[in-house]
């Protein structure tokens, strides 16, 4: 699928997660929003912390919306839940949607002799290596951003990212997705009985 950005009406699908070191599951919130940021789309789900299930969940929730005008998937990251590693090569083939993994701390990346520790560790080895090398933009605020991106270009992901960020780093969408994750964590459902 091609990214029309030239469009007002673009609906971005932005995925953002909470939990706390004591919660066995990590809360999902899906927060489908339009380019000039209205809201139009909320779904929950979890995942299990240090599992390996991210990526089955995400899709998962993309289909249970069931949104047929999502024009791009924007990911809090593609490591999350403590080493649960999402696959947005598989989410944008299977999907056919571009997808974006933002960052806004710089890291120094993973030990793969720590993955190995872990259950499924050699596939987490496999799915860490064959993630791209994040890429560093520099969005109008003046702040960095480390993003890694399927089906859509550099130069797209950063028109897209100034477009939907009003002050620092951190895009709209994903703040508010992670507010809706942290809510629903900390209001409806403690994570450690789901």
């Amino acid at each position: 699928m091609v990214i029309h950005l030239e469009k007002k009406g673009i609906r971005i699908f932005a995925i953002a997660e909470s939990f706390v070191q004591s919660d066995l599951r990590s809360i999902l919130a899906g927060v489908v929003i339009r380019r000039d940021l209205t809201i139009d789309g909320l779904i929950f789900d979890s995942v299990t912390i240090k599992g390996t299930d991210s990526t089955q969940i995400i899709l998962s929730m993309y289909r249970n919306i069931n949104r047929n005008d999502i024009n791009c998937i924007l990911l809090g990251g593609t490591i999350i839940s403590i080493l649960n590693i999402i696959d947005g090569h598989k989410l944008q083939n299977l999907l056919r949607v571009p997808v974006i993994a933002v960052s806004t701390v710089e890291g120094k990346g993973l030990n793969k002799h720590n993955l190995l520790r872990f259950e499924n560790g050699d596939s987490r080895v496999q799915l860490y290596e064959a993630l791209p090398e994040r890429a560093e933009l520099k969005l109008w605020t003046g702040k960095a951003v480390h993003v890694r991106n399927w089906g859509i270009t550099e130069s797209e992901v950063l028109s897209l990212l100034n477009d939907i960020t009003l002050q620092g780093s951190r895009p709209e969408p994903i703040r508010i997705a992670n507010l809706a994750a942290r809510a629903y964590r900390i209001s409806c459902k403690p994570t450690s009985n789901l």
